[in-house]
């Protein structure tokens, strides 16, 4: 019965055994300071934002849909305009 490999730290002895590193390799990685998992992507905002359930009729959500990646954004940037707020 073949071994398993360990998972965790490196079970190779010879540097030329290492694995390529490849754009995966650093895709799947994680980035530790000491034990604890470091998470990536954008900080927490100060102010995030809220999701909320919001009835639309058809038409509207259908013209906002359209226009593209982003329509939920647009909505915020018009109401936002509607009641004349400063942005955010």
């Amino acid at each position: 019965m073949p071994r398993k490999k360990k998972s965790g730290a490196a079970v190779w002895k010879d540097p030329d055994d290492a694995p390529e590193l490849t754009e995966e390799f650093f895709d799947r990685a994680e980035i530790r300071e000491g034990d604890r998992i470091i998470r990536l992507g954008r900080p927490p905002l100060p102010s995030p934002k809220q999701a909320v359930k919001l009835r639309l009729d058809a038409d509207v959500l259908a013209a906002y849909r359209a226009t593209g990646d982003g329509w939920q954004t647009r909505i915020n940037s018009d109401l936002r305009k509607a009641r004349k707020l400063k942005a955010g």
